[in-house]
Parts: C-alpha cells; structure tokens; sequence
C-alpha cells in the first residue's frame, strides 16, 4: 500500500520537474552533477512528502556501537532513514565529540550514499580564541575572520574539513553532503550565537566560510544549510541571513514546540513562514533537527510530529525533518526495539507521507522530462 501510494506521489512531481530544472539554483555553479541532482530531486520531494532522518544512525544505537548494518531506525521499522545526520566537532583527532572514529564516519557516509541516502553535517566547532568547546559562549566571531587573533587557526579548522571531504568518494564520484555550520544562532549558547555577536559579524564568518570552501578550496559537493534556532517572526529569522548567493536550504531547529500537541500550533506556524520564505526567494526549507529524548510519549510520531507537520499545507512542505542521536539509555530520540513509541513509529513509517531510504528515487540523477 506504502509504495503504491508513494509511486502515485514521485509520478505527480515528475510533472514539474523540467520546470523546476530551469529555476533552482545552487550557490556554488560549479556543482557537480549528483549534488545538482539532490538539490533538485529534494525541492521536487518536498512538494508532496517529507524524508525522515536521524542522527548518527549507523555508528550507534541503543546497546551496541559500530555494528555492521545495524540502525535502530532499520531494527524498529524495516528501513534506513533516508537522511544520516554526522558532526564533525574535533576533527583531527581520531573521534568527534560522541566518540564517532572519523575513519568509520568516512565509511558509513559512503555506505549510506551507496545504498542511494543523503549525508549532511553539522559542526560544533570549538571556541577557536578561548581553546574551550562550543558551548564556551565567550565571543570570538570578530577573533576569527580575516585580520582577528584567531583567524589562522580557523583556517587550519576548514582545511581538515577540507581534507576530510575530499575522501568522500565513491567509484570516482564525489559523495554530495548537506553541510549546516553555525547553527541555532538565534540561540545564544554556541560563541556564534545572537547575543555573542553582531549580524554583520554572523553574515562576515558565513559568507567567508562558503567562498573560501567554493571559491579557494573547490569543493563543489557541498549544499548550504542556513539553520536557526527557533524564531518569532520573518524578519527575526532573516536578521542574520548571510543572502541568498550564500544559503541553498532556508532551515531550522525547534525542540521546544514539539513536548506536547499544544506546541503543534506554533511548530505549523514557524514551518509556514519558513517555506513562505524559502520559496520567495526560489529555495526550499527543511526542518534540520529536532526530537524528544527518550521519547516518552507514545504517540509521538504521529500526533505531535507528524500532526505538526501537516498541521499547515504550506508548512508540511519541507524536504526533510530529522531527529536527533541514540546516545545512550537517558539521551536518545528514535526508538529502538521494544521502546515504548516503536509502535507509533512503525505507523509513522507506513504513512505515504514520510520517506525512508527504501522510499527514495535516485536522488542523484535529474528527473527525466
């Protein structure tokens, strides 16, 4: 019934994909082709369904880590997430900041490309003036950018991203990856957040960041993922916006409007004004992080999530919405075999309207006309 109903949905957007070919546009002209396709094939997605993701799903789970194939999103529910979040907070050491080896992120990004998923990655990156985490909100934006103290060893930072992205390959072909940098900053709990620097320093380090990665260091796999925390209205969210020769995807991150179903009201609305905002100006939007942890209420997934989503026409059509890490028992937000919401979830999976991996077209080849 589920793939049916899902054949029924990629045959109507089909429809206008040749239209959409000629409008979207990434902010990098040189893309390569599969990351072209991605954006294109996720726009045409986001008219009609939402791809589910989650964070670190092939390193980790509840009660194993670093487990060949194993994903307790595949375990409760049949199938991979069709988005893999990944963090790479002290890259250059041997593991990021939830003791993921780099090594095997390499191996899982590209596992999940294969099996025709999409990667993106955050970045907690590290006070860079203080030596502290990103949480150390001693501000230092203005230390980092061209002429700061700090300057140097942010660019020390990017090239191991640099590096680190240049081994995403498979037969060839350069893995895309959805890259979300300096998030929630309407937040102020991160050094780049609101009250840690002005907008013009914000919009400074995130325009320097994406032509020195495109521009100076050709990396021409990379989709930019602007993501705030949650916001009050267009021009709060729009106040730090870097423009739009600089942002691919308009996002955000709210793990405040969805602990109940009374919260649903104001998860609709900021949904609505964020693709009001993202199609205006000929992008799309995505919801890029959020979730209960320990998922506590049964019903979850289909009756504050799901409910919120498509509480709005024009709000539930974001391209993906993903849910963060299965850290540990007490910090975690899937469910896992025997959790008390897997019930709700399989349900979840079953509507037409949520895609997992096993849903998706080839997100990396161009519809066909």
């Amino acid at each position: 019934m589920k793939l049916k109903a899902q054949f029924t949905i990629l045959l109507l957007i089909s429809l206008s994909s040749f239209h959409l070919m000629g409008q979207l546009k990434l902010v990098d002209p040189k893309a390569t082709k599969q990351t072209k396709a991605l954006y294109f094939n996720l726009k045409n997605l986001s008219e009609k369904a939402v791809l589910f993701g989650h964070q670190d799903d092939l390193a980790y789970g509840i009660g194993w880590r670093a487990e060949p194939g194993r994903s307790d999103i595949k375990e409760v529910s049949g199938a991979y997430p069709a988005v893999y979040g990944w963090e790479i907070s002290k890259i250059g050491a041997s593991m990021n900041i939830d003791s993921v080896d780099f090594k095997n992120m390499i191996g899982w990004i590209k596992e999940g490309y294969q099996r025709g998923g999409i990667n993106t990655i955050s970045w907690h990156l590290d006070n860079l003036k203080t030596g502290g985490n990103s949480w150390d909100n001693t501000p230092s934006v203005k230390e980092i950018l061209p002429g700061g103290s700090a300057h140097q060893l942010y660019l020390n930072k990017l090239d191991l991203f640099v590096d680190f992205v240049k081994k995403l390959k498979v037969n060839g072909q350069k893995v895309p990856i959805l890259f979300r940098p300096f998030h929630e900053h309407t937040g102020n709990w991160f050094w780049w957040g609101a009250k840690q620097c002005t907008p013009e320093e914000y919009i400074s380090l995130w325009q320097f960041t994406v032509k020195y990665l495109r521009n100076q260091k050709k990396l021409h796999n990379l989709i930019y993922v602007y993501a705030t925390d949650v916001f009050k209205t267009k021009d709060h969210y729009l106040e730090r916006y870097p423009g739009d020769d600089y942002v691919d995807i308009l996002a955000y991150d709210d793990y405040h409007s969805i602990k109940s179903k009374k919260g649903t009201e104001k998860l609709a609305e900021r949904l609505k004004m964020l693709v009001e905002l993202a199609e205006a100006k000929g992008k799309f939007a995505a919801f890029s992080e959020t979730g209960l942890e320990t998922v506590s209420i049964d019903n979850w997934w289909t009756d504050i999530l799901l409910n919120g989503i498509q509480k709005s026409e024009t709000g539930s059509r974001i391209a993906y919405v993903m849910v963060w890490r299965n850290g540990y028992p007490g910090h975690y937000y899937a469910p896992y075999p025997g959790q008390k919401s897997a019930g709700d979830f399989i349900k979840f999976r079953k509507n037409p309207f949520t895609l997992f991996e096993s849903d998706l077209p080839d997100m990396y080849k161009k519809p066909k006309d």
